[in-house]
């Protein structure tokens, strides 16, 4: 099943030496750990049992939080989709890397192959105060990617499910990626249901059709499952990007039935809950894999979201309550994520670490665990989360930064910084400052900019130069704008 899916053949890797003992040390004779990285496209902060949820059903999942850590304070690096996933490969801000929006795919009016250049002109209508810059069409291959620096460690790198960092001049094999399974410039499957396809797109093109009804999460799950079988007697990094639970919102018929007759809770939506146990389902079978083939324990399990649960709708896929908003928005529930990591020779089962991080950390984490040296050419915005998962060492973080410079679901262009306790948006179009005390005030009902001018005053500044550090690219006034306009 597995080498009839593949886009190129897999490179050849270096053979590692003796197995693990019982005990983990940092030695450098010891194997390196297995990698598996599985990430859920607009994964709410509550949509998992074990963050809260008493509507859908997650026990792999749990299970994998009671065997590892939990983070309660894990943030995407944006509301938005590829922006994250951009910040997750690199371990680099999307203010850095120039990706602060969605990546249009081609039958969206994204660049192609052919495109040589990222767009320059900012872009604004007569309704708009300020103009924003253009969002790039793809990942740019000069960035030093996760599977580029494990490949140099000696690991088989693959990439499962969904890409959205440009068409196929940028897919995931031309990033590092020896097997790239689903990956393209998509940013949802035009169906959940194999052959793929809908009333404008035919299939996913890196995807061939197995067996007519599949559905999509069941199918990648077996994609994974094969490689790591493939894979188990060396070091491998597997990138399990999942298209659920992204719209277009499609359940298996008989898991919708199941929520149907359950009792609603402050999540509703049957069909979104039935993606979420296929999700976890998805978990177990890797899960089990790993168990079977012996490996378990040296395997380092990450499991995370690219930014908050769609709350808009009617009705609406999700309910991030207690936090405020949904995906797009600066508020909590846009950019707050789950976060599990499991690795049973280094984490102690059943820990809590309300330290905030963000998806710029797993690249340090990732490289740091495998053996891998940072890039030394560039900044890297990221900490490794090894300190907090040991429970030693220093960390050192003071703030973290979001930079998102569009008009988009309803809410002005933003920048945003938690300190501490307090976090600060900044608001270009309306040229107005929020100030939130998230330790008292998690829901981010009570705005103190008013109250506290001073705390927003620091806060701007220390905004102010990260945004300049960074070469972040800042909304203009727009000499158009017309507050009149429709």
């Amino acid at each position: 099943m597995f080498h009839s899916i593949t886009r190129r053949q897999c490179l050849k890797t270096l053979a590692l030496g003796a197995a693990l003992g019982p005990r983990f040390s940092s030695h450098a004779e010891e194997a390196k750990p297995n990698i598996v990285f599985i990430l859920v496209d607009d994964l709410g902060w509550m949509d998992t049992g074990c963050y809260g949820s008493q509507y859908f059903e997650t026990p792999h999942i749990d299970r994998l939080a009671a065997q590892g850590m939990r983070f309660t304070d894990a943030y995407a690096a944006c509301a938005v989709c590829s922006p994250t996933r951009a910040s997750i490969l690199t371990g680099r801000y999307p203010a850095r890397i120039g990706i602060t929006d969605w990546i249009r795919a081609g039958f969206q009016g994204g660049a192609g192959s052919t495109a040589a250049e990222y767009p320059t002109a900012y872009v604004g209508t007569p309704k708009e105060a300020v103009l924003c810059p253009p969002n790039p069409f793809w990942l740019k291959h000069e960035e030093r990617t996760i599977a580029e620096l494990l490949k140099e460690q000696g690991y088989t790198t693959c990439h499962i499910g969904k890409w959205h960092l440009g068409s196929e001049q940028w897919y995931p094999e031309t990033q590092g990626f020896d097997y790239n399974i689903g990956g393209c410039d998509y940013g949802q499957p035009p169906s959940y249901f194999d052959p793929y396809k809908n009333n404008r797109l035919a299939n996913i093109p890196t995807l061939p059709p197995r067996k007519e009804g599949e559905y999509l999460t069941d199918r990648l799950g077996d994609e994974a499952v094969a490689f790591i079988d493939a894979h188990a007697d060396k070091p491998f990094f597997l990138y399990m990007a999942n298209y659920a639970v992204h719209t277009p919102l499609q359940g298996k018929p008989d898991l919708v039935e199941k929520y149907t007759k359950k009792e609603k809770t402050q999540q509703s939506h049957p069909i979104y809950a039935a993606m979420v146990q296929s999700v976890d389902e998805c978990v177990g079978k890797i899960m089990r894999v790993l168990e079977e083939k012996g490996i378990a324990d040296n395997t380092l399990i990450l499991f995370t979201g690219d930014n908050g649960g769609l709350s808009d709708g009617n009705p609406a896929p999700t309910n991030n309550q207690p936090l405020r908003e949904g995906k797009g928005y600066p508020y909590e529930g846009g950019i707050r994520e789950p976060l599990i990591v499991r690795w049973p020779r280094r984490i102690k089962a059943g820990t809590l670490c309300d330290t905030p991080v963000t998806s710029v950390d797993f690249l340090p984490t990732l490289c740091e665990a495998a053996g891998a040296a940072l890039p030394a050419d560039r900044a890297i915005d990221g900490l490794s989360l090894m300190p907090l998962l040991r429970k030693e060492g220093e960390w050192t973080r003071e703030a973290i930064f979001w930079h998102f410079p569009h008009y988009r679901y309803c809410t002005d262009p933003y920048s945003i910084i938690r300190q501490g306790q307090w976090k600060l948006i900044k608001r270009y179009g309306q040229g107005t400052m929020e100030l939130y005390n998230l330790k008292e005030d998690l829901s981010e009902t009570t705005d103190l900019a008013t109250e506290k001018p001073d705390i927003v005053n620091t806060l701007n500044e220390r905004l102010q130069a990260w945004l300049q550090e960074t070469g972040a690219k800042v909304p203009i006034p727009n000499p158009e704008y017309d507050p009149l306009a429709k």
